[in-house]
């Protein structure tokens, strides 16, 4: 067994893959409308599908918010460099939550940005 994806359901398609594939250096390796069904599915990652973990965008046509209620939490990316990669998605006007910095408690050094749709993802240095 192994993990497949995460899916995040999205409001402006087009809006979050940019944020994903130029805020968050992701691919987008495929995407698929499905018009009896009123949704695309589009699929991102660092890595080819048969072999890495991927997330799921689903964007159903006739949906224009959701509410996202308290159980989620967030989505963790390694990056290099987290005070860069917090610099790169300021700079191309993505929000920091959280700015780059260690941990309560520890050393590891993390920030937290906000997608689009708001959802939580969390920086963690390499």
């Amino acid at each position: 067994m192994r993990l497949l994806h995460t899916m995040l359901r999205v409001t402006d398609l087009q809006k979050s893959i940019a944020f994903y594939t130029e805020m968050l250096d992701m691919k987008l390796l495929r995407s698929t409308d499905f018009p009896d069904g009123k949704f695309t599915l589009a699929f991102l990652g660092y890595g080819d599908e048969s072999d890495s973990t991927v997330l799921e965008l689903t964007h159903n046509w006739d949906t224009d918010s959701y509410d996202m209620g308290n159980a989620y939490g967030h989505i963790a990316v390694e990056v290099d460099d987290v005070y860069a990669a917090c610099d790169k998605i300021k700079a191309k006007g993505g929000e920091v939550v959280r700015e780059a910095g260690p941990m309560k408690h520890g050393s590891t050094i993390l920030a937290f940005v906000r997608d689009p749709d708001g959802y939580m993802i969390e920086l963690l240095g390499g």
